[in-house]
């Protein structure tokens, strides 16, 4: 029996960290974009296995009276025109928040090879947090999924966006009774 080399081990969970940290922070130059046009900060990207961005995209919601125009959709969208193609083997979507059940179909139906999502969503999540729909064994197809990666940072933009949209909601209360 050869044993595994714990050198290499170590190598690779390093690569993977590095890939990691990049593809989340593009996820979160993305959900910044939203927070600048009124939207819920959540960002995300598609990357090809060399790391090549293929789509991006943030919550578009609001602006686009659209109730799909969530970040992944938005982002899926980009890379399967990108590719002309709506199956998207092969490639890693990176996504500040856990996505929904819609969001998650739609990533199992492109047929994404992962999903790594930063903060858990205990409200709305669908990759562990409220259902876990990868989990389906009768599903036809099963995406990879990874939470937590930069949770702290992806779920500090999202704390203080509703934070700061408390303090201005109670500002025009305050407002309204004079």
């Amino acid at each position: 029996m050869i044993e595994p080399d714990p050198h290499e081990a170590a190598s690779q969970q390093a690569a993977l960290a590095s890939r990691d940290v990049t593809g989340m922070t593009l996820a979160l130059e993305q959900a910044r974009r939203a927070i600048e046009i009124g939207e819920i900060p959540v960002g995300a990207v598609v990357v090809d296995e060399q790391g090549r961005v293929l789509g991006v995209g943030h919550n578009r919601t609001i602006i686009d009276h659209d109730p799909t125009a969530h970040a992944e959709i938005v982002a899926l969208r980009e890379a399967a025109q990108h590719l002309e193609n709506y199956r998207l083997p092969g490639l890693r979507l990176y996504v500040t928040l856990e996505p929904c059940v819609m969001c998650m179909g739609a990533l199992m139906h492109a047929r994404l090879t992962e999903v790594v999502f930063g903060a858990a969503d205990p409200k709305t999540g669908a990759c562990g947090s409220v259902l876990d729909i990868s989990a389906y064994k009768q599903l036809n197809h099963h995406t990879q999924v990874r939470g937590g990666i930069m949770a702290q940072a992806c779920g500090a933009l999202l704390s203080e966006f509703f934070r700061h949209r408390r303090a201005q909601a109670r500002a025009q209360r305050e407002q309204l009774k004079r």
